[in-house]
């Protein structure tokens, strides 16, 4: 480690901090204004945001990505107008601090109120998205957060022009030169070196792979909002729509496979099978998909390969399904909770008691009635954008947009009451 490393994380730390303060300051039409400007500039920067990523697309074979995470790297003019598009829609949300989420009012006249405020400082370690960058510095100054980004080196060109459009916009609007900063060294022991800083940084988020995950959890002294994996299942109940269920599945596995969303795991109800995996297996086989699956799923699918514990508990991020064949809901509900990584669980159904039951009794983040898993995500359920999707139940689950970055304080006004 170099000597000068702690002094670096130290000072960028106590910088966040002190911007932090400032931001307090800054109203939400200026912080709408500093993102509609940035999205603005981002269109007319757009050439360079693609040169950056350029660089980093030549150096990616370097890195050993994977195919999946290559994709998830690109930018195209698409791509830029996408992350400028994000922005907007943040902007155009309600300003969550200063929200009085309740109020009261005492028999002795004291006025209570709880009333929502930013988190302070966020450091933020993710992996190699671009948009990532866009999207995690707009949600926190949204939400009145100063923000440490710690983005992957295989995106630090990208980053890099990203955070400075951002931060040449945010001087014409008075957001703290400070608050989004983007850290300039590759060296892994400076995550450890923030991670110890609990007296200046208020939480930690990470947003990768497990063993990111897991090495943040265990070294952090803030609290963490976890992401794990996302091993998310479709269930076919026996009261299905098959020709829905298999327009469902193929979309949740096939649409995009290394993201989180994407459906790993199929289980379908034996009263259903012989109709339904035969020819939802086909159409999973047509678009490059492996199967495994149990005795049962099997003796339907000839090209079925055999599955193990493993492939149940598996968050494969590429053309690999597991599949069982179960029967009834609760051994459904049993399985997604023993198995499952309380991401995103979709139930397809006509019955309402099922939808209901599943909805009630799977532990996921999101149950999902009728529809792809590839809907959680921020931008679908209307946060503008997201940080990550939690897989906590503290402080926040699901999607994590503006109003998530957020804790309350207690408000209390009085005329001269005294306690007797």
């Amino acid at each position: 480690m170099s000597s000068d490393l702690p002094n670096y994380c130290l000072d960028v730390a106590q910088r966040a901090r002190a911007a932090s303060r400032l931001l307090v300051r800054v109203g939400g039409e200026a912080k709408n204004a500093w993102l509609r400007r940035s999205a603005e500039m981002l269109g007319e920067r757009s050439a360079d945001v693609i040169a950056a990523n350029a660089k980093d697309l030549a150096a990616a074979a370097g890195f050993g990505l994977t195919d999946a995470a290559v994709d998830r790297l690109r930018l195209d003019d698409k791509g830029v107008r996408a992350i400028a598009t994000a922005l907007e829609e943040i902007a155009a949300q309600n300003d969550p601090v200063g929200e009085v989420i309740e109020s009261s009012v005492r028999p002795n006249g004291l006025e209570i109120l709880k009333v929502r405020v930013p988190l302070g400082v966020v450091f933020f370690i993710y992996e190699s998205r671009p948009n990532v960058t866009a999207d995690a510095a707009a949600l926190c100054v949204k939400s009145g957060n100063a923000v440490i980004l710690r983005g992957g080196k295989e995106a630090a060109h990208s980053s890099r022009a990203i955070v400075d459009i951002l931060s040449t916009a945010g001087r014409e609007y008075g957001i703290p030169a400070d608050a989004v900063q983007l850290v300039s060294t590759a060296d892994r022991e400076a995550v450890g070196l923030f991670l110890a800083l609990a007296e200046l940084i208020d939480v930690a988020i990470p947003r990768g792979g497990e063993g990111l995950i897991r090495r943040v959890s265990a070294e952090a002294k803030m609290p963490v909002i976890k992401h794990f994996d996302g091993n998310c299942h479709v269930y076919v109940d026996r009261a299905a729509d098959l020709d829905m269920a298999e327009r469902v599945l193929v979309n949740a596995k096939c649409q995009r496979l290394g993201v989180c969303n994407t459906a790993e795991s199929l289980l379908v109800h034996t009263d259903v099978a012989d109709a339904f995996l035969p020819r939802a297996a086909a159409a999973l086989i047509e678009r490059g998909i492996e199967i495994r699956g149990d005795d049962r799923t099997r003796r339907l699918v000839s090209a079925a390969v055999a599955a193990t514990e493993q492939d149940y508990g598996a968050e494969y991020l590429g053309p690999i399904i597991s599949c069982k064949v179960v029967d009834s809901i609760d051994e459904a509900i049993e399985h997604i909770n023993r198995f499952g990584s309380k991401h995103t669980d979709a139930i397809l159904t006509t019955d309402l008691n099922a939808a209901r039951r599943f909805a009630s009794e799977v532990d996921t983040a999101a149950a999902i009635i009728n529809a792809s898993t590839r809907f959680n995500d921020g931008g679908q359920f209307g946060l503008g954008a997201e940080i990550g999707i939690s897989t906590d139940k503290f402080h926040a689950r699901g999607p994590c947009g503006a109003k998530e970055l957020t804790s309350y304080k207690w408000v209390v006004y009085g005329t001269g009451q005294i306690r007797e």
